[in-house]
């Protein structure tokens, strides 16, 4: 149950200011320990600013969904839910500037598949990633325990799409106003899809959720089940509990309305400026990282073969996940 799960008590917040305090404070963290050698004015122009690195992941985010809407075979809506779920996770205790979105995004989407028991092979997974697929693999790979690790192993995640279905059952059970609730569908997907481009699932209840957009697909249906809301729904919930609900509602749908994608020309020079100012330890590129998984395989000394074995030839690999890859 979503009342008692580590969703509700670890990763639904109070509001969009505690979580752009999150942010900011890991993005802050970050320059003060990476730029501590540089005057503040030089560091202003060398890393991202808190909102910088939003509108970076506000464009990743639209990668994740169109990389997950091409996947072959066909992927669950409940799959592409939780990886959003992982994605916004990470970043809001970890700075773009450290791990790159790229990589993050891939390792979101692969552990994702395992969580919700989508079984797809890594070979399978990858074959859907333009460029070098082995080296696709050793990113997602050597990320998916670091990805665990800053989830807390919180993995479980309640989704929206099941109270949809829900609500859908109930309508057609006990609101005999509303003729062939089904094609509610078209518009429940429609803004399904685009609520996970807010922050309304770090925020809000998966049935709050759910609710809103039901309520929005009846809207467009020209439809109103409000009364369905207050007599049926929630008649013995109390007026205080009502006028809660019906507020997470209207900013749920608010939010939901306020979705625009970032200005390309915008994110390239983002983009530009992360190549310049990102944590070479963690970049796959680099020479300090090739070195680091060096030492690490010779204190290990074991053979490994196959597709198991990390790759020491990482030129290249700024392609193997490059944005054009969900292009």
């Amino acid at each position: 149950m979503f009342s008692t799960s580590s969703q509700r008590k670890f990763w639904t917040f109070n509001d969009e200011s505690e979580l752009a305090r999150h942010r900011e404070k890991h993005n802050l963290e970050f320059i003060s320990k990476h730029g501590h050698h540089i005057d503040e004015y030089q560091r202003y122009n060398f890393f991202l600013s808190p909102d910088e690195e939003r509108l970076l992941l506000k464009q990743y985010e639209l990668h994740l969904k169109e990389f997950c809407k091409r996947f072959a075979p066909p992927m669950p809506k409940g799959v592409v839910g939780t990886a959003f779920h992982y994605f916004k996770r990470f970043y809001l205790y970890n700075s773009s500037m450290d791990y790159h979105p790229k990589e993050i995004l891939a390792t979101c989407v692969y552990l994702a598949c395992k969580v919700e028991e989508f079984n797809v092979s890594i070979g399978q997974f990858v074959a859907n990633i333009k460029g070098d697929r082995e080296k696709a693999s050793d990113i997602i790979l050597n990320n998916e325990l670091l990805l665990m690790q800053q989830l807390n192993y919180h993995l479980t995640i309640h989704n929206p799409f099941r109270p949809v279905e829900g609500f859908l059952i109930d309508i057609k059970t006990r609101c005999s106003t509303l003729a062939n609730p089904e094609r509610l569908r078209g518009g429940i997907d429609e803004f399904l899809e685009k609520v996970f481009l807010t922050d309304a699932c770090l925020l809000y209840a998966p049935s709050q959720i759910a609710l809103a957009a039901v309520l929005h697909a009846a809207s467009k249906e020209q439809e109103n089940l409000d009364s369905y809301v207050t007599d049926m729904l929630f008649r013995d919930a109390g007026s205080d509990k009502l006028a809660i609900l019906i507020e997470a509602v209207r900013k749920i749908r608010s939010m939901v309305k306020m979705v625009e994608s970032p200005a390309r020309e915008r994110v390239r020079i983002i983009e530009k400026k992360l190549d310049r100012c990102r944590n070479e330890e963690n970049n796959p590129d680099s020479e300090i990282y090739k070195r680091r998984m060096r030492e690490l395989l010779d204190e290990d000394d074991m053979p490994h073969s196959g597709s198991n074995r990390m790759s020491l030839d990482t030129s290249g690999i700024s392609q193997v996940l490059s944005p054009s890859i969900f292009n």
